[in-house]
């Protein structure tokens, strides 16, 4: 009887999981470690919160529990990460992430003993590396994915400081937000666990703003200034690493600082390039082959071996190789650029730009949209949204293409939603 309680709690936490637009497959390896993050009450108290923020007393009434035990629950969630807890209006918001980018992350992003920390990395290399259908569903799922890469700055000409934005900058990201926090790099964090981690630095996982301050609050990520996170990108640059981000143009909660060998996006982008699971720069590179010796310095240092060495055609030097660049798996980074000793590579604008989500809101209703979730958003527990938060939504999708708008009355089947798109057509032809 125990055993299957257990598993109810957990299936429904799964379920609760997978309301978001980027969810988690259920599967065995799923439920190992969510028992390992989560005790059998958690489990059943969590899977039936709703997806927007809410307060401890709108917790305490959907838990059926006095104010001051939901409190206690939730404060011994947040102290773990599970919960992001946000201050707003002088009052505590709470929030579950997805476990991507969210609490699977959170939980290896310093060292602790309360729980196994080897024995989970050995759980999520199995779940994210080995059995593949989480890291497929997250990232190869619709066109909106969740992060994007950031350009390498060190390398931009002045003609390309022409075309870059401020919100395509990690720098600007820095200087811009409210709170930075630096965390271990969770993925090579897992790797270490599991014999598998390079030699990159590990302390350079960053967050920014409100979940940087609740991760900083619980001591899950040390509060720097913004001047040491500066230099901390420059480490980053020194070692090749690739910045991967926050999908999104405002107020951009995480920059990752990406190897090739253990970080899932790089890997994610290799394995599934075709379907475009990274949302590249809006830069290319360009290989001069009359300057390039075929050292192969730019094929070592690119994460998703999209540099290769061919034959140079040279019938003087039949031998001679010299790089040569797939556009299709390439994300645009400019690490290559940086490899080079030869000045052979220069990056050039994309024909057509990336488009970036304005923020979480716009970015979340797009893919529930495209993976056929937007009902999640919209009817989940929709007692509790405030006004506010059923404007936003809506909003988004009132400045959709008409054929999203389509994709997304017909999911939710809903009448004033129709009549909503219906009327603004209407007034955009007066």
């Amino acid at each position: 009887m125990a055993h299957n309680t257990i598993k109810s709690d957990y299936s429904e936490l799964a379920d609760r999981l997978n309301r978001f637009p980027q969810g988690a497959p259920p599967s065995a390896l799923l439920f190992k470690i969510l028992k390992m993050l989560f005790s059998e009450k958690e489990a059943e108290l969590v899977s039936l919160m709703p997806i927007k923020p809410f307060t401890a007393k709108k917790a305490s009434l959907i838990w059926k529990m006095s104010l001051t035990s939901t409190q206690k629950v939730l404060d011994e969630l947040a102290g773990r990460a599970i919960l992001v807890d946000i201050e707003q209006d002088e009052e505590s918001v709470y929030a579950l992430p997805p476990p991507m980018a969210g609490f699977f992350e959170f939980s290896l992003m310093r060292v602790r003993d309360d729980i196994d920390q080897k024995v989970l990395s050995e759980l999520f290399y199995e779940y994210l590396n080995v059995e593949e259908d989480f890291v497929r569903e997250l990232f190869t799922q619709g066109q909106t994915q969740l992060g994007r890469t950031f350009v390498h700055e060190p390398v931009l000409s002045n003609e390309n400081a022409l075309h870059v934005l401020d919100y395509e900058l990690a720098t600007e990201v820095i200087k811009s937000a409210t709170h930075q926090g630096i965390g271990i790099c969770y993925c090579r964090h897992k790797m270490h666990h599991v014999g598998r981690a390079c030699k990159a630095p590990q302390e350079i996982c960053m967050t920014f703003n409100s979940t940087a301050a609740s991760l900083i609050k619980h001591g899950c990520a040390r509060l720097i200034e913004k001047e040491e996170c500066l230099d901390l990108l420059q480490m980053a640059y020194e070692h090749n690493l690739v910045q991967f981000g926050e999908n999104v143009r405002e107020r951009v909660n995480f920059i990752c600082n990406c190897c090739g060998c253990c970080c899932e996006a790089m890997i994610v982008a290799r394995r599934f390039a075709i379907l475009n699971p990274v949302h590249t720069t809006n830069f290319i590179p360009v290989v001069t082959e009359s300057d390039c010796n075929g050292c192969g310095k730019c094929v070592t240092a690119c994460p998703v071996e999209a540099m290769t060495l061919v034959s140079s055609n040279n019938p003087v030097k039949p031998k001679m190789k010299v790089a040569k660049l797939d556009e299709d798996l390439c994300l645009g980074c400019g690490v290559c650029v940086r490899a080079c000793s030869m000045d052979s590579i220069h990056l050039k604008s994309r024909p057509k730009r990336i488009i970036t989500p304005l923020n979480g809101t716009h970015r979340a209703v797009v893919m529930a949209i495209e993976r056929g979730k937007l009902q999640n958003l919209i009817f989940d527990n929709q007692v509790l949204w405030s006004h506010r938060a059923m404007a936003a939504v809506l909003g988004v999708i009132l400045k959709l293409p008409p054929f999203k708008q389509t994709l997304a009355n017909q999911q939710v089947k809903s009448r004033y939603l129709e009549a909503l798109i219906n009327y603004t057509e209407k007034m955009n032809l007066i």
